[in-house]
Order: structure tokens, then sequence, then C-alpha cells
């Protein structure tokens, strides 16, 4: 009897956690509780670990779920986060261009969500782990968003303790040797309200929709309002690398293109194309997903062609400047002004009054520039006499005398 009850429980000798819930001291003592607590995915018992990653402001974190799930969704046992790129299920699982989520399979199964068909899951998936055929398909390729969002480094913040109830009620006799933390709480809105299983399953999941939206605004490109812009920015070129025909080969599949330049120095480049309609697909497809020669290449519309000191289009000694989204208006400032009555080389040098070297301040033999107007010295008034010295200054002065 005692058999059967136990029958489908999990034991496990080591969770399977990301490297952000291990912490950063590599020396970690857990504590391990066999059918301590149900998962709260299968609700079977399973082997709990409890533990304190490293850091002075670090909370005791503890798996909630059990390996089969975990290894189920491929996520970790105590974030719920996808251990590849570290992302909520809904994000990672959002891999259809139209921003559609695709639920997560394990062989052709669409995961169950109801309690009936929940627990004869969790026991298939027992016996496919036994034959280790329970294994996430990880070699989908991710689209653009799941990259771009994905955390190449751990994120250790997520383990600071919580924030001291007594304390927001200003009655924590604790102080410093309270393990929780004394701050005030901010308002996180719908990123209060998180669920598990909504984590797990990848539904509803607000971390997971902040992302998404914020994504959104990555995937197009608004086109500038005149209408004459046909040129898109193409930023990160590889001079040694990507070449002209290489940006033609990726990009004439949109429309007849004009002219391609890459500039060297600043490794980038400048794509036209004849017509608007040609111009705005190209961003519309392209936008964060141009890829040549395995790099990724930034694309953005060109802004209008600026004038920098002349007059550029009649052929004067102007200078074109083409400017992007990403650079600053500080190249399209003119020059200084030339002191007044500057007329050219061959012109009398004038100087302003402080700036004229054969005027000497007050002293009124100084020869003046004869393209200057004189110079007026100051005079004293009449009856002037300097100020009286302080008696004992004026017997040492008669002494050296």
């Amino acid at each position: 009897m005692a058999a059967n009850v136990k029958e489908g429980w999990e034991r496990s000798d080591f969770p399977i956690l990301c490297e952000s819930c291990l912490g950063s001291n590599p020396y970690v003592r857990m504590m391990k509780m066999e059918f301590a607590k149900e998962c709260k995915v299968c609700t079977r018992p399973f082997t709990v670990f409890r533990w304190r990653p490293g850091g002075p402001d670090a909370r005791y974190k503890k798996t909630e779920i059990c390996q089969t799930c975990a290894k189920v969704k491929n996520v970790c046992q105590t974030c719920l986060l996808d251990l590849q790129y570290n992302l909520p299920v809904q994000v990672r699982d959002s891999s259809s261009e139209d921003g559609t989520v695709v639920a997560g399979s394990v062989v052709g199964q669409v995961i169950p969500v109801s309690d009936v068909h929940r627990e004869y899951f969790a026991q298939q998936a027992d016996k496919l782990a036994e034959e280790n055929l329970l294994t996430y398909d990880k070699n989908q390729p991710a689209n653009d968003v799941v990259q771009r969002l994905a955390r190449k480094a751990p994120y250790y913040q997520r383990n600071k303790a919580h924030i001291c109830s007594f304390f927001v009620r200003g009655e924590c006799k604790r102080g410093t040797s309270c393990p929780y933390r004394h701050e005030i709480p901010e308002d996180k809105g719908e990123l209060a309200h998180q669920n598990i299983k909504d984590r797990y399953y990848g539904v509803n999941d607000p971390v997971a929709k902040k992302m998404l939206e914020r994504a959104e605004g990555w995937r197009k490109l608004t086109p500038p309002e005149d209408p004459d812009i046909m040129t898109l920015f193409v930023g990160g070129v590889d001079p040694t690398k990507v070449t002209e025909e290489d940006l033609k080969d990726a990009l004439y599949a949109f429309g007849e293109i004009k002219s391609i330049k890459i500039v060297v120095a600043k490794q980038c480049g400048f794509v036209e194309f004849t017509t608007r309609q040609a111009a705005e697909l190209c961003a519309e497809k392209m936008a964060n997903k141009l890829v040549v020669k395995g790099d990724k290449l930034k694309l953005a519309w060109a802004k209008p062609q600026t004038v920098i000191g002349g007059e550029g289009g009649d052929g004067k000694g102007g200078k074109w400047n083409k400017k992007t989204d990403g650079e600053s208006d500080s190249v399209n400032s003119r020059p200084a002004p030339p002191p007044p009555g500057f007329g050219g080389q061959n012109a009398p040098q004038m100087y302003y009054p402080s700036m004229n070297p054969n005027a000497f301040g007050t002293n009124p033999n100084a020869q003046q520039n004869s393209s200057m107007p004189p110079q007026p010295y100051f005079k004293h008034p009449p009856n002037f006499a300097p100020y009286p010295q302080h008696p004992t200054k004026q017997k040492q002065n008669n002494k050296n005398n």
C-alpha cells in the first residue's frame, strides 16, 4: 500500500536552477527535504531544496515545481524562466511574426492545463524521462525578438530580500539585524499581480506582456514625413567583410536600388531606392532582421541632407552632410563670424580694441594702429595726491634710504 501511495513522487539529488537563482557564491549550502511540498503545476509531492544565494542582502529561496515539469518547459525550478535565454515562457514561445503565442509542446503533445489530464500527462512525462526522451526542443531557431531580449549575464538583483512589512508600518524594532529590506515599496502596478501557473504556461504573464510591448517598437520603423526621402541607413557594417554587392544582394528584392555607399570610417552604409514604396517595404520587412554574412546590421531611415559651411548646392565649397537618427546636430553648426571689418586676405588687419597689440592701455606714447581709432588714456585729476603711507612703513623707508 505504501508503494502505491508514493508512486509518481519525485526524488532528486540536486535541483534544476538557473545561474541567477543559484547565486554568485560557488559554495552554496542547501537543505534537502524529500516530499516536503507538492508541485504547483502538477500537484505531486517532490523533493524541495532551500538555500541562500551569495550576498549580504539575499533571501532564502526554494524550488517551486518538480523536475518533471521543469524539464517539460526547460525552465528553472524556482523562477520558472527559460534556462537558455533567461526569459519568461510567453516571450520565448512567441516565435510567430504576428506576435501570437505558440504553446510549448513535448513530442507533439500540448501540455494540458486542466486537472483532468494533468496527472496522466505527468505519468507519461516520467516514462519519457526514464528513456531520456523528455527534452525540450532547443534546436528551434529563435526569432529576432528573443535574441535581442535574451539576458546574457546572471541577474542577482532578483535574490534580494523582501521588504519588511513592519518597517512600512513604522513598527520594526530589529534595526540592522532585520533580515528584510527597510525600504518603502514602489507601486509596480500590474507587475505586482504575478501568478506562477501563468508564468509556467505562458499566458497572461504581466512581465512577458511588458517585454513584448517594448519589443513592438523595435519591429517597426516609422517612415519620415518628407516623401522625397528614399534612403535607408545601414549601421554596423564591417568594411573588410561586407561589400556594396552584399548589401545589394540582400535588399534588391524589395525594389530597384539607385545607389549604395559604404562609409569605411563610420562603419555604416546608405542604400537609396528609386521609389519611396520600395524603401518603405524594405524598412518594414527587414527592420531588426538584416543579416549579411552572419553579421546582424542595423537598419534605419536616413535623415535629409544638410549643408555645412557654404552654399553646397551651387558648388562653392559647401559640404553635404547626411545625418541619421543616432547622430547629434552639433555637426551642422556654422563657424563663428569673423571680427567686424574683416574683408579678406588683402584687407588691412582689424582688431577689437582689446586685441590691438599697439595699444598699451594708459600709455599715451604708444603707437596707434592706423586702422584703429586713438586709444584714450587715463589722466589724474588736478590736486591729486597719493594715499599717505602708514607711519611705521614710512619710518622703515627712511631708514633704508
